[in-house]
This record gives C-alpha cells, structure tokens and sequence, in this order.
C-alpha cells in the first residue's frame, strides 16, 4: 500500500454502521462542545461555547456513555480486507470513548488547568482559528466575545468543585495560569487586536463595530475576574507538591501512548539516550569551531546575527520556504501527498503564552489550512540552528502531513477519527522521526542545522529523566552531570535545560512548568520515535533489499493516528510476507 488513496467505497453506511454512528457523534460533540469543535475543525456554532461546569461535564460524560453502549450493540464486523477501515473505525471510537470517560471517572476535568494546555487556553486561542473575513465571521467573533464571562464562569465552576472536592492542581500551574490571565485582561492583551482587524476586513461597520469593542473589554474583563478568583480563592488550596505520583502519571502515560510503559526501564533508556545525543553534539561542535567547547558553539549558534533570521517577517519567510521546497522536492518519492495538503501557513502565535512552536490541523473541507505557529516570546532575532529541524517537525513531513492526511482520508476513516483522534506518542513519534528523515536526506545542509537538530533530541531525551523523574520522585544518577544523587525538583531541571540542553533560561522555566502539569505528555516524543524507528528496523531486516521506505510511511500514517500498540499491529500485519 504505497498510495494513501485507495480503492474502497465512499458509502460508509454500506459498509459498518460504525461510520454512521461516528458521524452522529462527531454532530453532538459540535453541538455540545463548539469551542472544541473550532479547534478540531469542525463546524459548529461557532459563536457558542462549552459548558464546563461539573453539570455539563456530567451531561457530556453521559452522552458519550450513550455512545458507547450503542457502539457495543452493533452488529459484529465483517470479516476480509475490505471490511478493515470498519474494524479501524470501531476500535478508534472505543479507545475514545473509553479515555473520554476514564478521564471523568478519574475527576480530570476538575483540575484541568496548567500552563499549556487546558480549558483556561482554550477560551483565548478558540480565536485563533474563526472567521476573520466575512461579517458572519464576525458576528460568531461577536457573539463568543459577549459569552465569554459565561463560559469563564462554567469552567470557574468546575475548578471550584475541585477545590471543594481536594483534586486541585499545583501551585506551579495556578501562578503560571494567573500570568497569562493577567496578561490577557492587560493593556498588552490579544483582544485589544481585534477591533483593528475587525475594521481591517472591511466588515466594521455600526452595530457590529461596537459588538465587538464591547465584548473586547467583557473578554478582558472575565480574565481578569478568572485571575482573581485563582489568586485569592483557588491558589491557598492548590498542592505544594509539583509530583502527581506513579499511579495517575502511569494512568495518563497511557492515554498519551496507547501503550504502557515500564517507568524505571524509560528512566534508564532516557539516560542512555542523552549520553548518546551528548556525545554525538560535542564531536560535531569540534567540526564547528574546532577548539571551542560545546556551550561555546552553542553561544555562537545562538548570538552570531549572520546565523540568525533578523525580524520576525524574515524568519516566517526562511520557515515558508522550507516547508515549500520539502514539499515539492519528496512529493512522489517518498510520500504521495494529496492536492489539499500541499499549502500549508506558517503564523507567530499572540503573546501571552507558553513559549515554543505547534501545529494547528486544518478544518473539514481545508477551508481552513493546516498552520505551524511560533510562540517566540521577546525574541527579536531567531537563530536558525535550532528552528530548521523545528520546520520539519512541526510542518512538513510532521505533523502536517500527518495530520492533514487524517483530515483528508475520508474513504477509510470515521469522521470521529479523521477530528477527533490524536495520540501523541503517534503523532509527536512521528514528527521526531520526521527530523530523523530529513537529516537522513540531507536537508540539514549545514553543520549548524545538524546540531540544532541534535539539540532537539537532546531536549527530548532530557523530557523522558525530567518527566518520569519528577513525578516519580526518582533520584538522579550517581553519574550523572548536575546533582548526581539528589531528588528531582523543579529548579534542578530548569538547570538541566539550561545548563545541559541549552534552552534559554525564559524557555526552561516554560518547558519544566509544562512538564509538571501535564504529566506524561513530554515523554511522547522519544518514546513515540524509538517504537517508528523499531518498526522500520523490523521491516528493514525481514525484507532486506526489497524494503519500501515510501510504503512504510503509507503504513505508518496511512490508517489515521492510533495508539503505539496498535500502530505495532498495523505495520507489522500489514508488511507481512
């Protein structure tokens, strides 16, 4: 199967009613989830709002329960290689609802709050991703401004419940979530953009005008209300504790995988991985600037104006570029990439949040493209060792083609998958693997950019200790470079990231606040990467010469995200012999 197209019927019904059930699903979730429903493309109401209340939680939990008795009922699969996107389709729903509601039996939704990503993020960045061409556009814009007190008071609701209930998170988490509130009720904040780009689009006009100033200072006004209530209310209840211990961390490790791990065995492995990647660095900074010290070139890589983007408007030239000429140079040859998925925009994100670069997939139907965006912080100038390899990880061949292919197979995926579905040990495994692939190609044409990318992994290696050993409270190596010996903290593994993965100290602080309260995310990507990497090894040795790379991308990206488990049995029953 070296094409992504393929041969089947367009008419899901004929062949499960799995796919009519998923469609039906993915109609309630935007009814009852618009916010969400923006984000994942879908369209929805899209002047409306979630209800995050422990009530609408609870009426949401019983909806998806009603899903899964219905997908339990359904009459059994048909058997043969024809009926095998249905068996994927029921397989992808169950796993969903399942962690859908695991996660509400567990009370994650009352503690849904950290510096990255929850629902205090998504009240901001659901704007991101509206209309902002047509005056329907908006009056959705309108309309979710004015209702934006509301929905900051569900989700207050539910954080309250929390509270009364003992499932709070972190102080950590709550100090770093009043920040970006303050920030965005400030005179800084993104809504003050919008009565400027309301009049910029040419639909600023009367009424409308005034909506949207109006709902603009309402906006700002319920985050500065919700950074009240955390500070005073919520935050003499938060934890002291950063850890969430091994139970819950290996319960969401889990969601995250799709597979389980053995935490002291990926504690070790890290390690391994970092010595590795370490070594590797300082041999190639010798080629570098022969004489000079690892952090020495890295100072240079990072400060030397001839290496660097000079403006924001540059570096989203140099990043466009590299997604485009990736683009038309590995189209045939090791991806068959669709029409649609060949435009892809790269965008800064609006300050005020969690520092670094993600990915944004594009709606039904591509009206809405597929977008990188950049979180630079106060960066003036962008050194461009580090952001290459960011390029192809988080556009083109990541995630981008990754997810923007989910979006497109709408001959074999529900649509509960192609929108709903994404597992980050899938998703960022592949992207990490993506980097790998574009070295191998030799698009890292400079020395530079071959560290830069080493650095990634560097970063990633040191996201598998720091994560799994915060949480666990796990001692650090008697071998290791900085505080051999000692119990993980928070200000140890800022000093790794700086000291020894090189971050900017500004990121690092980012980078350990996320790890902690997003337990198990972080060790995604490596983990991801080395079950990609094994797949292709397995397949390299059982086919020796015969061994497709281009049909076992197909495999691995061919059949939507999946869970790492499940992703082993894909390739590995699809290569075989």
């Amino acid at each position: 199967m070296a094409a992504y197209a393929v041969a089947v019927s367009q008419d899901h019904d004929a062949r499960d009613p799995i796919f009519a059930l998923s469609d039906e699903f993915v109609e309630a979730f935007a009814a009852r989830c618009p916010a969400h429903a923006t984000l994942a493309g879908i369209p929805c109401d899209e002047g409306a709002w979630n209800d995050w209340s422990p009530s609408g939680a609870a009426s949401w939990a019983s909806t998806v329960a009603s899903f899964q008795e219905r997908l339990r009922s359904l009459p059994p699969p048909r058997s043969g290689a024809e009926a095998r996107w249905g068996r994927l389709a029921r397989r992808v729903m169950a796993d969903y609802l399942d962690e859908r509601l695991d996660d509400f039996r567990h009370g994650e939704h009352l503690r849904d709050l950290n510096n990255i990503e929850s629902a205090f993020q998504h009240l901001r960045m659901v704007f991101d991703l509206m209309d902002v061409h047509s005056a329907a556009g908006w009056e959705a814009i309108a309309s979710r401004l004015e209702g934006l007190p509301r929905a900051c008071d569900s989700y207050r609701a539910s954080l309250e419940e929390g509270r009364r209930t003992g499932q709070v998170v972190a102080r950590r988490q709550v100090f770093a979530v009043i920040e970006q509130a303050r920030y965005q009720a400030g005179d800084a904040s993104f809504f003050l953009t919008l009565p400027a780009a309301h009049e910029a689009s040419g639909c600023g006009a009367g009424a409308g005008r005034a909506r949207v100033a109006d709902g603009v200072e309402r906006a700002r006004a319920a985050f500065g209300a919700l950074a009240g209530y955390l500070e005073q209310t919520y935050l003499p209840s938060a934890r002291a504790a950063d850890a969430v211990g091994e139970e819950r961390y290996l319960r969401l490790a889990r969601r995250f995988l799709g597979a389980s791990i053995d935490p002291i065995e990926t504690y070790a492995w890290g390690w391994s991985e970092v010595h590795a990647i370490e070594a590797q660095m300082a041999r190639l900074a010798g080629e570098i600037l022969p004489g000079a010290s690892l952090p020495e070139v890295i100072e240079l890589l990072m400060t030397d104006p001839a290496r660097c983007a000079q403006g924001a408007d540059e570096f989203l030239r140099i990043m466009s570029e590299r997604q485009r000429k990736a683009l038309a140079d590995l189209d045939g040859v090791h991806f068959d990439i669709p029409a649609p998925i060949r435009h892809i925009e790269v965008k800064l994100a609006p300050p005020g949040g969690a520092l670094g670069a993600y990915y944004v997939p594009p709606s039904d139907g591509f009206k809405r493209p597929g977008t990188v965006w950049y979180a630079p912080g106060a960066k003036q100038a962008f050194p461009l060792y580090e952001e290459i390899t960011t390029a192809y990880h988080e556009g083109f061949p990541g995630h981008h083609l990754q997810c923007a292919l989910q979006v497109h197979l709408d001959d074999r995926l529900s649509r509960l998958h192609r929108f709903l579905v994404t597992n980050s040990g899938h998703a960022e495994g592949w992207a990490l693997y993506a980097e790998q692939l574009m070295y191998e190609l030799g698009y890292f044409e400079r020395p530079d950019y071959v560290l830069g990318m080493l650095a990634g992994k560097l970063t990633r290696a040191y996201r598998v200790v720091l994560d799994i050993g915060m949480h666990l409270e796990l001692p650090i190596p008697r071998d290791a470079p900085l505080h051999a010996g000692e119990p993980w903290r928070y200000e140890i593994a800022v000093e790794y990231l700086h000291r020894r993965a090189f971050l900017p100290l500004e990121h690092a602080h980012s980078e350990a606040t996320r790890y902690l309260g997003w337990p198990g995310q972080a060790i995604s990507y490596k983990v991801g990467e080395r079950v990609v990497l094994e797949l292709r090894d397995t397949l390299r040795r059982r086919h020796g010469e015969a061994f497709d790379l281009k049909a076992f991308h197909a495999r691995v990206i061919g059949s939507g995200s999946v869970g790492l488990d499940h992703l082993r049995e894909i390739v590995l029953d699809d290569a075989a012999p």
